[in-house]
């Protein structure tokens, strides 16, 4: 596949199965997943981004560059400047509008495959069934680029609400939701092959599964109804390759199956906001500002962020974190490996050192490869939310959190392989971008993956602490790209 004198593609088909992990990608779940792995590279090391959760490492899709490039650091974070009164929820789509008409339309501010794509004339239909966030940052100019975004949760989702009056017009009404997302997969599986794809002919389509995610957070990652969701999602992506097959142009038609983040089962819940004001902190964790000195986000990772200019606060809250039992990590900002506090490690390291947006301190509770439940490597603590204990949870750097699926087919008759090199979700757009005989933003970090890599890739171990306190994060660095492997 990674051939500099291959061809440039006739069109690009992308489908993501959100939260889904390479190891459940089996004969008895996915065998339309491997079915394209029996013709395309698959990248075994890929890697999501830190956070990893949805709308971060959507945002990352569309822009082939970390949150330190494009800004969306977190599912939920302090926006202060578009909304200095709540907690800005990124899959609100109130809050969405909000604050991009605070930023000019432009809350992220580089370049996405999209806008390339719209440059050069050329179109992006999407196909959405999460979360209206996540569908608004695959492509967030849509409207502007003449673009066409379905969304599952109907018109008032979505920049352009006629692709949603489209679907229904074609296949009748939207589904009603249930668990796990049955009638929804079907229902974005049929729109693909029955009106996108033949009638739209987009250049490059996208199709967004809400499976297996949902369902690991809601059932268990090993639970019959999560197998069923990706079952469901398997079937309705066999029903795009069987469309690619019988086209006269099919062998130039290129796929690429991906996934955003894994999952790992949670094994405890810890509640270390509570545990923070008793120990004397002016914290709040609520979705509405209040006069609290620190505002925080929880989950399996968090932030922190100090209201006012008392460093030693930051200093003293950032010491009692590095103290407790359930803390694996703490990072706070700074420009080299190290955080500006003693015994943390850089957001800037990780990736997620936006000089805007980054939050004074991140997070991330211990977990370890211990098998869950369902004998599923992978057990985690998470803050008290509304997953329930032994469901799935993100957002980490354990490696079955940051291991993505991630598949590409360049449709040129190629046989199947298994690429060791490093890559991650930052790769899909500059490799969706270069199959259409497109080059990248000036931003974008990621490579196109149908091409070879320019040098060998490095291993990198980074570590630090303060007291009985250590942390260690191990990197894959490669032409100009750093993948997190992996932490402890």
């Amino acid at each position: 596949m990674a051939q500099d004198d291959r061809s440039t593609a006739t069109r690009v088909i992308v489908a993501v199965f959100d939260g889904l992990r390479p190891d459940l990608v089996t004969p008895e779940l996915t065998p339309n997943i491997l079915r394209l792995a029996a013709r395309g590279t698959w990248f075994r090391r890929a890697r999501s981004v830190f956070p990893s959760v949805t709308r971060v490492a959507t945002s990352a899709i569309a822009t082939g560059a970390p949150p330190g490039v494009h800004g969306i650091v977190g599912n939920a974070f302090y926006l202060a400047d578009a909304i200095p009164e709540r907690i800005f929820d990124t899959s609100d789509i109130g809050m969405l509008r909000r604050a991009e008409a605070h930023h000019g339309g432009r809350l992220i501010a580089v370049d996405t495959f999209g806008d390339v794509l719209a440059r050069a004339g050329k179109r992006l239909a999407v196909v959405h069934t999460g979360s209206a966030g996540s569908a608004h940052f695959i492509n967030p100019r849509a409207r502007a680029n003449g673009h066409w975004t379905f969304t599952m949760l109907g018109t008032e989702a979505t920049q352009t609400p006629e692709a949603v009056e489209d679907a229904i017009a074609k296949l009748g009404p939207l589904p009603e939701r249930q668990l796990p997302r049955l009638d929804e997969l079907a229902y974005g599986g049929r729109l693909m092959v029955e009106h996108v794809l033949p009638v739209l002919k987009p250049d490059v389509a996208l199709i967004w599964f809400n499976e297996p995610d949902t369902t690991f957070h809601y059932r268990g990652l090993g639970s019959p109804e999560a197998k069923a969701g990706l079952q469901q999602a398997d079937r309705a992506f066999g029903a795009i390759l069987d469309w690619v097959e019988a086209q006269p142009d099919g062998e130039r038609i290129a796929v690429i199956a991906a996934s955003d983040h894994g999952q790992i089962s949670t094994g405890s819940v810890e509640p270390l906001f509570d545990a923070a004001r008793r120990a004397g902190f002016d914290l709040s964790n609520a979705k509405a500002v209040d006069g609290a000195a620190f505002l925080a986000t929880g989950g399996i990772s968090g932030e922190i962020r100090l209201r006012g200019d008392d460093r030693s606060q930051l200093e003293r809250i950032a010491a009692w974190l590095m103290e407790q039992p359930t803390v694996g990590h703490v990072f706070s900002r700074g420009s080299g490996e190290e955080g500006d506090i003693a015994g943390t490690l850089s957001l800037d390291l990780m990736g997620a050192g936006h000089a805007g947006r980054q939050p004074d301190l991140m997070f991330i509770l211990k977990s370890s490869l211990e098998a869950d439940q369902y004998g599923l490597p992978g057990l985690g603590a998470m803050t008290p939310g509304d997953v329930p204990l032994g469901g799935g949870m993100h957002g980490g750097v354990n490696p079955h959190e940051l291991n993505t699926v991630l598949i590409v087919g360049t449709g040129t008759g190629e046989v199947g392989s298994v690429s060791q090199e490093p890559a991650g979700i930052i790769d899909i757009g500059p490799t969706v971008l270069g199959l259409t005989g497109l080059a990248k933003a000036p931003s974008m970090v990621g490579r196109d993956l149908s091409r070879p890599a320019r040098e060998e890739a490095r291993i990198r171990r980074v570590s630090t602490g303060r007291g009985a306190f250590s942390q260690q994060v191990e990197f894959a660095e490669q032409d100009g790209r750093r993948f997190i492997l992996g932490g402890h």
